[in-house]
């Protein structure tokens, strides 16, 4: 278990990190916060990328495998701050309790994960087989993954712990995540005779109507690859005196594994299809949302927004493992699956590397209002980091 400097230490940590405001593409600050970190803690290398990820690295004495702790430094924003009841970039502790915007999403699994590997360094005083990536993640709430595949591509992981929220249990998968757009083209006219028109929302309504009538896939872990429309759009807009010549929607989709870019959309296309065969009014385009920002290092980040789903067995042996020791040094971990996207897209779903998830702190604080991680769940992740870390670097 930690001693009393690393319990302080873990506490400050996680204070300071939350104190920097870190809204998606603007981490700069807290990125070198930990970045400082590392430094005057023993860490081996120490870098930002270039697109502001803020590593940290520990080497063992003896050749070995490689382990990523992937803690993501972008938060959400707070829209409504009159609605809270402390201020939340102060990082306040009340009742045992530190609050604050990313204190469970996800300031307080990226700092256990820090201070355990720091930790665990001392305790073995670095014998031990492979190196220790502690990596602090940008635009993850925007782009689920795109920003661990410079981690995949720089430190090409075996093992990768994903710190997300999971109140001290194992995940062991997750749902993936598309977007889509469905597009609707018609003829603009005046209002006043829309007879010379072809409304694109009239025709989109049709879409929307036909889309509800698809079956859902379901999986029997990761259940249902909901279909959910989630925005939409007319252009002209605002459209005083004039029929829309244009609609486009926005479908959530969640994936569950083994489904393609191509399979997801095979249905939708189908539909499309049969609506225009049967209306000649109705013109149709589906794709996958693109988009695209820039990082505070001015690099531009983008990605097509499809993540794929991973699930790994209970019984592998990597899971196995952790469990075994998390057991030992007295935690009692259920198995389950997240019911949110996380990075593990990249490392799992398009990577098939070895990945599991496991952090502090009710999976539901994330994004509310008077958020808050409870200190003796920030106590608990770092000591459970230092089992997975004895399970895995032997």
């Amino acid at each position: 278990m930690f001693n009393k400097e690393n319990d302080d230490k873990l506490i400050k940590l996680c204070q300071n990190l939350v104190k920097a405001k870190s809204y998606s593409g603007e981490e700069k600050e807290v990125a070198q916060v930990l970045k400082r970190f590392f430094e005057k803690n023993g860490f081996d290398e120490v870098e930002i990328d270039e697109v502001g990820n803020s590593i940290g690295v520990i080497y063992g004495k003896r050749k070995g495998p490689t382990l990523v702790f992937d803690g993501h430094l972008d938060t959400v924003p707070v829209s409504n701050e009159e609605k809270w009841s402390v201020d939340p970039f102060k990082a306040e502790i009340l009742n045992n309790r530190i609050y604050g915007r990313g204190t469970s999403d996800m300031k307080g699994g990226l700092s256990a994960m820090a201070v355990a590997a720091i930790d665990f360094a001392q305790k073995t005083n670095k014998d031990f087989a492979g190196k220790i990536v502690v990596a602090g993640i940008v635009f993850e709430e925007l782009f689920e993954g795109i920003a661990s595949k410079y981690i995949v591509k720089n430190y090409n992981p075996d093992y990768v712990v994903i710190g997300e929220a999971s109140q001290l249990n194992v995940k062991i998968g997750q749902r993936g995540r598309a977007e889509i757009a469905i597009e609707t083209f018609g003829t603009p006219s005046h209002s006043a005779h829309p007879e010379k028109g072809n409304n694109a929302v009239y025709s989109m309504c049709k879409v929307i109507d036909a889309i509800k009538k698809l079956p859902v896939i379901e999986h029997p872990i990761l259940k249902k690859g909901i279909l959910e429309l989630t925005d939409i759009k007319s252009d002209p807009y605002p459209g005083a005196s004039c029929v829309p010549s244009y609609c486009r929607c926005v479908y959530d989709r969640r994936l569950v594994v083994g489904e393609t870019r191509e399979s997801v959309l095979e249905p939708i296309k189908n539909c499309l299809k049969e609506l225009e065969e049967k209306d000649s009014k109705i013109k149709t385009k589906v794709s996958y949302v693109h988009r695209n920002n820039k990082c505070y290092t001015n690099k531009k980040i983008e990605s097509t927004k499809f993540f794929p789903a991973w699930l790994y067995d209970e019984k592998e042996n990597f899971v196995q493992n952790c469990l075994s020791e998390l057991r030992k040094d007295g935690f009692n971990p259920n198995v389950t699956i997240y019911d949110f996207c996380t990075n593990g897209s990249t490392y799992a779903g398009e990577n098939n590397i070895k990945t599991i998830g496991l952090g502090p702190s009710k999976e539901d604080l994330a994004h509310t209002i008077d958020e808050y991680i409870e200190i003796s769940q920030l106590l608990k992740a770092a000591n459970s980091y230092i089992s997975i870390l004895k399970a895995l670097m032997k």
